[in-house]
């Protein structure tokens, strides 16, 4: 089987197949490989007459790996590996010079992509102008698929917690987070704020899944007497900021992400419960080797983050 996979070497099949595989739906697969849908049944039903196999089983609710799927997606993963090597060995030669060159795809969420990479890919083009970085947007469950999909190279996860059999994280830093209103809003006007006061306020916050917002509802729950507070969640930060900068609500957010607000008196610090910071973890695929590109990414991170 494994001779049958290296004999196809038609990486395009092999790395929508793993994709499938990971998201074990042709759609969400279709998506994250920027393909329409039809052109991901395809692949698969290519590997699949090619390698003579059924890798998928096909249900109502989405696709499932077989048995021999399951033994193709582990050599896949392994010749998906190997191309990424002989790339970066590739563009390693076509630097005579010595210089590091190459691709780095790069996945944070919104809080990290707005407040702190625009800073890291600036730098970087400055000491390696050969490395160029392919920035995306994705939360931590999307992120951790990719990385297994080899998808991407390197992921930053906002997480206090963050432990995968495959996935390595390094905690990288602490995000500090700060509680906003508008300055005319009452809170603002508060000298302190307690729980229950903040359990009756209206909130915008970050969609679901955004780890420190989560964390930030389940306090004000266990605070309410009565009726919960009133929460709308965007997919959008700039969204939240706006209404909470319009004086309709309270947010928790980075202070990366409103420290140009704070500064220009469009918003204010709400007095009150103080918020720990949240871990920016540095993720990345435990089995697959870390390319020139990818560990000068690596090196620069540290240094646009607050220690």
């Amino acid at each position: 089987m494994a001779k049958a996979i290296v004999d196809t070497m038609d990486t395009r099949l092999l790395r929508t197949f793993a994709t499938v595989a990971r998201t074990e739906n042709l759609t969400a697969a279709a998506e994250r490989l920027h393909l329409v849908q039809s052109t991901v049944t395809a692949h698969v039903q290519a590997l699949e007459k090619e390698l003579d196999l059924r890798l998928f089983d096909r249900l109502p609710r989405g696709v499932v790996l077989t048995s021999a799927g399951r033994e193709v997606l582990a050599q896949t993963e392994e010749v998906l590996e190997a191309e990424s090597r002989l790339r970066a060995v590739a563009a390693a030669a076509g630097g005579a010079d010595g210089r590091v060159t190459g691709r780095v795809t790069l996945s944070a969420g919104e809080t990290l992509v707005s407040a702190r990479l625009p800073g890291v890919i600036a730098s970087l083009r400055r000491s390696h102008p050969g490395v160029e970085v392919d920035l995306r947007t994705m939360g931590t469950a999307t992120a951790v698929t990719a990385l297994r999909t080899g998808e991407l190279d390197l992921a930053l996860l906002l997480e206090d917690e963050a432990a995968f059999r495959d996935i390595e994280c390094t905690p990288l830093a602490r995000e500090p987070l700060v509680l906003v209103c508008s300055p005319e809003h009452p809170a603002a006007a508060r000298s302190t704020t307690d729980w229950a006061e903040l359990a009756r306020e209206d909130y915008f916050l970050h969609e679901q899944g955004c780890s420190y917002s989560d964390r930030f509802i389940e306090q004000l729950l266990a605070a309410a007497k009565g009726t919960p507070p009133r929460i709308t969640r965007f997919g959008s930060l700039e969204a939240a900021r706006s209404c909470v900068t319009a004086g309709l609500g309270l947010s928790l957010l980075a202070r990366a992400n409103v420290t140009d607000a704070l500064a220009a008196g469009r918003l204010t610090q709400v007095s009150g419960p103080q918020f720990p910071g949240v871990t920016v973890q540095l993720a990345r695929h435990r089995r697959r080797w870390l390319s020139p590109a990818a560990a000068a990414l690596t090196t620069e991170l540290p240094h646009h983050f607050p220690h």
